[in-house]
């Protein structure tokens, strides 16, 4: 799935090849977590381009599709011949199944949800994975014949082969998905097929990375300036702290505000980076302009549209101002390199079908015309990779345990029109908010904990007098990756003291409820 795949210096990889499965991402992080490097390829990758790329090891991914459907997605072939060890997840060990020989078919129990795994041989793939442990399937195909050489290593009560292997040739299949965090015994499963099949090390690592992007870094770019818009999240500010690190003062901060953070972020952000730092901030009062441009906008994504143009016409301003600049930095991650290069399979037709990018970036989706040269050194990394190093390099704890924040801020967490008295309610809402759970310690634990202020009233009673005045939402959520999540059951004596100094500390406020939603099927924001 990328256009250019790059391997580091270490040339230990792991390519998974992908097949249109939502997990194909999850396999590389947990490869990762491994210690050792990964990455996602497109199924289209040829035998002769893998071999160039010289990988440890192959994943094939699961799939929409079944291998029987018209026009189902296809690996070469000639993959097979190339003595690098492959792991055949769901789709991917049907393809590899009907591609040497054997035979798939409709099976007679669909399989989905938590299965228990029965372990006929517990060596190779399946050392140290303990008999009876819980895995994840999701399949309607079956492997009704094995090809020449392969053996069943695993079954469950509904799937005869679970687990499959050609020990000889390194050829190795599963049933289920050993990735997600239902499969007990998955992650050890994978670290077998890394290091004992594979034959990889762990040298993916944190400080082998940062050696080789400031050596990288400082090759690019020589004597040249670089602009980057900071935005005091977790990726730009570690994305600062490198670049600050490889080039020094040829690196010039932007910070743009445009008055949707939240109470006292901008001035906490341009002193820590200035004063603690060392590390020039240009700061930009916008607030007027952004809050004009949304002005009497209810529709969320009129509004999303709207601050990103705003901001790309103040970043443009500002890097005329003062420029020149020969290279612009983006916090570019990896989840987003795989999902701008992403495709899905339709599964009625087996065709590649273009998915919609998230313009969900800090910078706001900058233009092509900006005449910049781009430069993207975080863009090997996932999100849990950019916090390690972050930490590795000196970032504090504060902006690197940072809850996810949305691009636009505060103006989404208003429903409806946006103005500056509710962004004030807002504003005081959510300090409460962040008070609250910092003192009694749960910041940590959460995935996001926020306020949402809704575009409606209601009546109260507040010192023997009747008030009509907007509710507050609190939105507390626990979550791995933001894909899926769950309402967080925190305790009720914190829930009151929040909403006991929400009511009695904001004005306008007289009401305050707790959202019990998980994702799916709502989703973490409000819009």
């Amino acid at each position: 799935m990328l256009d250019n795949p790059t391997t580091p210096l270490n040339r230990q990889m792991v390519v998974i090849l992908d097949f249109g499965s939502q997990y194909s991402e999850l396999i590389a992080r947990r490869i990762r977590e491994t210690q050792v490097y990964s990455e996602v390829l497109s199924y289209r990758t040829t035998a002769a381009e893998l071999r160039e790329l010289n990988p440890k090891g192959i994943i094939l991914s699961g799939g929409p599709n079944s291998v029987y459907d018209e026009g189902a997605p296809q690996c070469d072939p000639d993959i097979w011949q190339l003595g690098i060890p492959v792991l055949g997840v769901c789709y991917g060990m049907q393809l590899m199944v009907q591609q040497l020989g054997g035979q798939v078919e409709r099976a007679k129990r669909a399989e989905y949800g938590k299965a228990s795994l029965y372990i006929d041989d517990p060596t190779d793939l399946l050392t140290n994975v303990e008999a009876g442990s819980t895995m994840w399937m999701s399949h309607g195909d079956s492997v009704a014949q094995l090809p020449s050489g392969f053996e069943v290593l695993a079954h469950t009560e509904n799937t005869p082969c679970a687990a499959i292997a050609n020990h000889e040739r390194k050829l190795y299949g599963v049933q289920f998905h050993p990735e997600v965090v239902h499969s007990s015994g998955g992650q050890a499963l994978i670290r077998n097929f890394v290091y004992h099949i594979c034959d990889c090390d762990p040298s993916w690592t944190t400080a082998a990375f940062v050696e080789e992007s400031i050596r990288e870094i400082r090759a690019k770019v020589g004597d040249k300036r670089v602009l980057l818009a900071l935005s005091g999240g977790v990726d730009s500010s570690t994305l600062a702290f490198l670049l600050h690190r490889a080039i020094g003062d040829q690196l010039t901060c932007v910070f743009i505000d445009q008055g949707f953070m939240r109470k006292y972020e901008p001035e906490r952000l341009v002193k820590l980076f200035q004063e603690q730092f060392h590390i020039s901030v240009q700061y930009v009062n916008a607030r007027e302009r952004f809050l004009k441009q949304i002005e009497g906008i209810t529709d969320p994504e009129e509004k999303r549209k709207r601050i990103g143009h705003e901001f790309i016409r103040v970043f443009e301003e500002e890097s005329t101002r003062l420029g020149p600049f020969d290279y612009l930095a983006q916090g570019t991650l990896y989840p987003d390199v795989i999902e701008s290069a992403a495709t899905n399979i339709d599964p009625q037709t087996g065709e590649r079908v273009a998915v919609k990018i998230k313009s969900h970036h800090n910078v706001g989706g900058l233009p092509k015309n900006l005449r910049f040269k781009l430069i993207e050194p975080l863009r090997k990394l996932f999100k849990d990779e950019v916090r390690k190093l972050g930490r590795s390099i000196g970032l504090p704890e504060e902006i690197i345990n940072r809850h996810p924040f949305p691009g636009p801020g505060l103006a989404i967490r208003i429903l409806g029109e946006v103005t500056a008295e509710k962004l004030n309610i807002l504003r005081d809402a959510d300090l409460i908010v962040r008070q609250e759970i910092n003192r009694h310690g749960v910041y940590s634990e959460l995935w996001q904990a926020f306020a949402v202020l809704l575009p409606i009233r209601s009546v109260g009673v507040m010192g023997d007098q009747r008030t009509y005045a907007y509710p507050v939402v609190l939105r507390f959520v626990s979550s791995e990756d933001g894909m899926t999540a769950d309402w967080s059951r925190v305790p009720y004596n914190l829930l009151e003291i929040i909403s006991n100094r929400i009511v009695n500390e904001v004005r306008g406020v007289n009401r305050v409820v707790y959202d019990i939603t998980s994702k799916p099927p709502g989703t973490i924001e409000w819009e």
